[in-house]
């Protein structure tokens, strides 16, 4: 869990940098659609162009963005194991015993290595990336504002959100030092069954969820002590305000997710089935 990136933000003054919260979130719900919109090779390519477009406007670092990978490199490796040897089609590549490789199954366990990719590359940068907690709270509540007349607490569930990507890194953090600390008493993590390995955790979860409270309460005693109530009743130092690059980002980002929804008619290269 060292190098832990997931819910960072990382300063700057890139484009994406600079437009509203509320443009961003729109911005990272489409760069979703558009990863599951995708179906050819042909549309596939055009995701991995626009990723890699993304990554440089954001002007973000490439190792902290391939670093927040590693928390999925086990879900890419499973999945793409079981599209390749789960996925029957026509060409049959490799066979030995009840084992058999298909192209399709090749092409599908891309699609998905890519797919994973860049949905967590995309939403990084639009969400946690470039926008900072306060921003994304504000913004996730001016969004979710016509819930109000619901009676829905859109304030408290918009902090809530925004203290758990908060509190993603720092809790990765003490993890990593309560492991070292069990390592420091002989504790032995990478050795035994299935059934040793999870019981040798018991050491790590129990002062993680002790830690995790306590943060809580210190927390929640901070916001009280500033006379914290919810958000009735309080202004703002910073209104948002569309732009006019705003409305042009959300719009070619919605002509891009169009032009993928019809470039699933080229085929070449194979298809997911």
């Amino acid at each position: 869990m060292k190098g832990f990136t997931l819910g960072q933000y990382y300063p700057g003054n890139s484009f994406i940098h600079r437009l509203d919260p509320r443009a961003k979130i729109i911005l990272g719900i489409l760069a979703i659609v558009c990863t599951f919109l995708c179906k050819t090779l042909f549309s596939f390519i055009l995701l991995f162009a626009l990723t890699l477009i993304l990554a440089i406007l954001s002007r973000i670092p490439l190792k902290i963005l391939l670093r927040s990978l590693r928390p999925v490199l086990f879900i890419l490796l499973f999945t793409s194991l079981v599209n390749i040897f789960m996925t029957k089609g026509e060409n049959l590549l490799f066979e030995y015993w009840i084992f058999h490789v298909y192209e399709e199954g090749l092409w599908n366990a891309l699609f998905m290595i890519v797919r994973i990719t860049s949905l967590i590359v995309m939403t990084g940068i639009f969400l946690t990336y470039t926008t900072t907690p306060i921003a994304l709270t504000d913004g996730l509540e001016q969004l979710l504002s016509p819930l109000k007349k619901l009676h829905i607490p859109v304030h408290d569930f918009a902090m809530m959100i925004t203290i758990a990507l908060r509190f993603i890194p720092t809790l990765a953090e003490e993890t990593e030092r309560i492991m070292n600390a069990q390592r420091a008493r002989g504790v032995n993590f990478s050795s035994g069954g299935l059934f040793k390995r999870v019981r040798s955790l018991i050491p790590i979860l129990i002062p993680l969820f002790v830690s995790a409270f306590n943060r809580a309460f210190d927390l929640a005693n901070a916001m009280e002590c500033r006379c914290y109530h919810g958000g009735e009743g309080r202004t703002r130092l910073n209104v948002l305000h569309y732009k006019a690059a705003d409305f042009i980002a959300m719009i070619l980002l919605l002509g891009i997710g169009i032009g993928l929804f019809f470039a699933n008619r080229f085929t070449f290269g194979g298809m997911i089935r």
